[in-house]
């Protein structure tokens, strides 16, 4: 059987079913995005920045171990989802993309990145986009925009991603800083999104979402998304340290929530788990300073203390409990 002959079909139903669901054929996200794949980590990431509410929940698309998709300008959101299906089944970037636009009856009007798990990408810009309106591909990475205040956005975004250093978020991020310096969308800002899987599946998807952060409606996104990245590599080192804690390595836990303080120095309770951790493991030398720092700063963490014990988070020691609670201020 001819593969088109089967596919062609099943595409356009699919894309018509999508758009009868969601009242819509097309959605105005108007945007600049990223797609890539890190080939030394194995990583798939896709990055967005639009002037338009919740721009992550229709733009931004990736899969452990699949790759990833960004659909905007008028966006036909069923591109992501399909688009994932196509590349799940073995079809590189630029077959999905092909198969997809061929089923499309608007295929002038949409603006479609993709990236698979070999780190070969496909990108549209439809004729019909509104200008300025283009795109880059480099190695493994596409970067795209329409409706930009200038032509040279698509440019900068890719010198930024090429010449950054750090992990996929980082180069990711790096991209759209550089768009926005660059003039950016030409009705502002409003909402950013970041998103990166693993390159390969455990088959437990929802552990598989190393970054999915979004700010959906804020005058600075790009700010606030930087910000909320700088506060989930903070609760990275966290979890790390409960991890080492549950293996029995008290010494690596308390260096990880070191790190996690470090970098969010102002967040009260990834210092006062900090203190928790160093008095339940008998440092309790270590741990008062830092309970009394938590204690000043904000005493909802005092009332909750003494019900630690219960829950074998502090150890059954009237004692020390007693000299915890006596570093709170009078």
């Amino acid at each position: 059987m001819d593969r088109k002959a089967f596919w062609l079909p099943l595409l356009a139903g699919l894309l018509a079913a999508s758009a009868a669901a969601s009242g819509h054929s097309v959605r105005p996200f108007h945007t600049y995005s990223i797609v890539a794949h890190d080939p030394a980590t194995g990583d798939f990431g896709v990055a967005v920045q639009s002037h338009w509410f919740s721009v992550g929940s229709v733009v931004s698309w990736a899969e452990a171990g699949v790759g990833a998709v960004a659909t905007q300008s008028f966006a036909e959101i069923s591109y992501g989802p399909l688009g994932l299906e196509l590349m799940r089944a073995g079809k590189t970037a630029s077959q999905a993309l092909a198969a997809l636009l061929a089923a499309d009856p608007h295929p002038e009007v949409r603006q479609v990145a993709m990236v698979d798990r070999h780190g070969g990408v496909a990108t549209h810009t439809g004729a019909k986009c509104i200008a300025a309106a283009g795109h880059r591909q480099g190695e493994h990475y596409s970067v795209q925009a329409n409706l930009m205040e200038k032509s040279t956005v698509w440019d900068a975004m890719a010198t930024a991603y090429e010449a950054t250093g750090g992990d996929l978020a980082e180069r990711l991020l790096a991209a759209l800083e550089a768009a926005e310096a660059e003039g950016g969308d030409v009705r502002g800002r409003q909402s950013a999104a970041l998103l990166v899987v693993p390159g390969a599946s455990e088959g437990a998807p929802w552990r598989e979402r190393k970054v999915d952060l979004r700010v959906e409606d804020h005058p600075a996104p790009l700010g606030e998304l930087r910000r909320l990245l700088d506060v989930h590599r903070a609760y990275q080192h966290m979890n790390h340290g409960d991890e080492l804690l549950a293996a029995g390595d008290v010494d690596g836990a308390l260096g990880a929530y070191a790190a996690a303080a470090g970098l969010q120095p102002d967040n009260v309770e990834i210092r006062y788990w900090q203190a928790v951790t160093a008095a339940g493991a008998g440092r309790l030398d270590e741990a008062l300073p830092i309970f009394r720092e938590v204690f000043a700063r904000e005493r909802r963490w005092h009332v909750l203390t003494p019900r630690l014990r219960a829950a074998g988070l502090l150890p059954d020691d009237p004692e020390m409990l007693a000299a915890i609670l006596a570093t709170a201020p009078e």
